[in-house]
């Protein structure tokens, strides 16, 4: 079990394949080191190849609306009147710093999504 720097798609399968055999070692071992310098090469090598963005702020609030099961009238403590909340999920105004600040602590968006421009839609 060699623990090698991770540079190609090969070398990511194979260094997944070794991660899953060593999931179960314990902490504190010399597998469950391995493990943990593995994990750090497979994360490094995700997030240069396959890095997430985060979603654009209206988007971000409808998915958590649906996950929570929560309507505009729900949002109206963060965000202001329910027509103002409207404004915001059909994108004719954006949102101000106190209402990011607001869904980022009650609903726990990330305020990376939050602050990001809203994408236009025609």
């Amino acid at each position: 079990m060699e623990i090698k720097p991770i540079k190609t798609e090969a070398d990511y399968r194979e260094a997944l394949k070794l991660a899953e055999k060593l999931m179960a070692a314990a902490p504190n071992t010399p597998e469950g080191d391995k493990l943990d310098v593995l994990v750090t090469l497979i994360e490094a090598y995700e997030s240069k190849h396959y890095s997430l963005d985060f979603p654009d702020p209206v988007e971000a609030i409808k998915f958590e609306m649906e996950q929570k099961g929560l309507s505009a009238r729900n949002l109206a403590p963060m965000i202001g009147e329910t027509n103002r909340v409207y404004e915001i999920l059909n994108r004719k105004r954006s949102l101000s710093l106190k209402m990011i600040w607001r869904l980022n602590q009650e609903l726990g968006i990330p305020a990376e999504s939050l602050i990001k421009p809203v994408r236009k839609t025609s």
